[in-house]
């Protein structure tokens, strides 16, 4: 049999980058296919903030954060409650994993030219004790140049491997089959797409102008998760987490279709923890979109009041930055799929951040000036006064009953009650200015304030909500926003993929989201968040090696 390589790349996503460069730099061969052109190289990952989960990091240390391996299994484990049968490679993916990230992680991006903005955030923060879901120190470290500053340096060694013959890119080829013989993947096949120079993230043509067959010993699938597809993520959609929302918002381009799962499914694959899945209960309308019902998540600091629906405070320990899927699984047992901010304007200046490489010019940009005034502004960044002033979900009013009726308004129906409201942030405002309290997110705030990047650039001094020095009052009807899938194709640590029968799948391998980051679902249940870039990086660079290596 004649060979077009000695490996095909399916997906120009970061796994995928990571993976091909991987390939080039051990000497052989590698083709990668991608349904969009090139102008969407690196995929998801550029539209992010570029955070990674890094432990024991110099920039933890610098800011006094005392971190460790073992702290930081405990974390993962406590977060992932793995308890499957099907959770054996998961759990030892998630062990290399925060191995990897306590130890070469860092240095190996350095290498390549990788920077991180000094301040570390701190994620998912629990709530619940030691052993349970959450991050126990701040891990959250922001690439400086944020998702395309992540992206660059693989596309740079891309461009290297292209240049001396290794690496060849072919866009607009969409694979439709994952050619078999004997048990054993050979090749890929399918569609050649219109060229269409559409601008990053917008639908592209799907007309189909010829085909196309190329053969290979090795196949890597790196086609990303199924966020962009809202009747996949229905379709798997958890009965723990409630009832589907009647009503979701996109943060993904819809290219993110998760075809390429199906298909490859279709040729044997396993696939595991499907309905295991990351999507987040703070998304806002982008009021102007790049893709279809285009989102963006507001990354919150712990001082914004969370409402549901029918307008009661969430419980603790739900409260802004503590527990994504916690909250979405609350939200959804209310009945209806949104919830509420009420803040100041005092809180959204300093503590809204707004995921997205393009929501952030400041670090995106790589812009000292820029960035130091997250912490001597005297308003919100700009692309927060933006939506502020121009976002669907925003409400800014003066005083609680004109912010109370225009929440309603915006809602559809008169759920939210003037007086009910008004008590329950009367009470959190009795608390505010002592320091022992008695209020968990009271007590969360300070805590959060005894973390010198918090106190920072992240949370806001202590104040009254109702207090008008502070305001106006803002409110943000918060809606649920698709992401992550977070179950994939099993492999081993090699990423070799298993197929139905249990057994290795001779020559195909799996990477990213589509391999659950690593081995069909590394996270378990719930993220620590930083680490789905993270798990493309290693899962990728797994799978380039291993078929480099298995190729000969």
């Amino acid at each position: 049999m004649t060979h077009d390589t000695d490996v095909i790349v399916v997906g120009a996503g970061l796994a995928g980058l990571v993976a091909a460069t991987e390939i080039a730099d051990a000497g052989k061969r590698v083709i990668v296919v991608d349904q969009e052109g090139e102008q969407s190289l690196g995929g998801q990952a550029f539209w992010s903030f570029g955070g990674l989960f890094l432990v024991d990091s110099p920039e933890q240390r610098r800011l006094g954060i005392k971190d460790s391996f073992d702290l930081a299994l405990q974390d993962w484990m406590g977060t992932a409650g793995f308890d499957r049968d099907d959770d054996h490679w998961p759990k030892r993916w998630a062990e290399a994993y925060v191995a990897f990230a306590a130890g070469e992680k860092r240095e190996w991006l350095r290498a390549m030219g990788h920077r991180i903005f000094p301040v570390v955030g701190w994620a998912e923060r629990g709530g619940y004790d030691a052993m349970g879901h959450g991050n126990s120190v701040p891990r959250f470290h922001v690439t400086w140049g944020t998702g395309p500053g992540l992206v660059e340096p693989f596309v740079r060694r891309a461009r290297e491997a292209q240049q001396k013959g290794r690496l060849t890119f072919k866009f607009r080829h969409r694979v439709d089959t994952l050619m078999m013989t004997g048990g054993a993947v050979e090749g890929v096949s399918g569609a050649l797409l219109k060229p269409d120079n559409v601008e990053r993230g917008k639908s592209s043509s799907h007309e189909v102008v010829g085909d196309f067959a190329l053969r290979a010993p090795a196949v890597i699938v790196a086609s990303g998760g199924i966020g962009g597809n809202h009747d996949l993520v229905r379709q798997n959609w958890p009965k723990r987490l409630g009832e589907p929302p009647k009503f979701m918002i996109s943060g993904v381009p819809e290219h993110v279709d998760g075809r390429m799962i199906g298909i490859t499914e279709a040729a044997g694959a396993r696939l595991i923890n499907r309905d295991r899945m990351w999507h987040y209960v703070e998304g806002i309308r982008n009021w102007n979109p790049i893709w279809p019902r285009h989102g963006i998540r507001i990354l919150p600091g712990p001082s914004s009041m969370w409402f549901d629906a029918t307008g009661k405070r969430l419980p603790a320990p739900l409260f802004p930055g503590s527990d994504t899927l916690g909250q979405l699984q609350y939200i959804m047992g209310t009945g209806y799929d949104y919830s509420w901010f009420i803040l100041t304007q005092s809180i959204i200046k300093k503590e809204f951040a707004l995921s997205g490489s393009e929501q952030n010019p400041d670090l995106t940009g790589k812009s000292w000036r820029m960035t130091i005034k997250r912490a001597t502004n005297k308003g919100a960044p700009a692309p927060v006064e933006a939506f502020k002033q121009n976002g669907a979900d925003f409400i800014v009013r003066d005083n609680l009953a004109d912010l109370i009726s225009a929440m309603n308004v915006l809602a559809g129906n008169d759920l939210l009650k003037v007086d009910h409201i008004k008590t329950q942030i009367e009470a959190r405002d009795r608390e505010i200015t002592n320091p022992y309290v008695k209020d968990a997110q009271v007590m969360n705030l300070h805590n959060a304030r005894r973390y010198i990047g918090d106190k920072l650039i992240r949370t806001a001094k202590p104040h009254r909500i109702l207090d008008p020095e502070h305001g106006p009052l803002i409110a943000v009807k918060l809606n649920i926003l698709t992401r992550k899938t977070l179950g994939g194709f099993e492999t081993d640590l090699d990423s070799r993929v298993f197929g139905t029968n249990r057994e290795i799948i001779k020559g195909l391998y799996a990477a990213g989201e589509a391999a659950g980051f690593g081995g069909g679902g590394v996270h378990g249940y719930r993220s620590l968040e930083g680490t789905f870039l993270g798990g493309c990086l290693f899962s990728g660079r797994n799978a380039g090696r291993a078929a480099a290596k298995a190729v000969g």
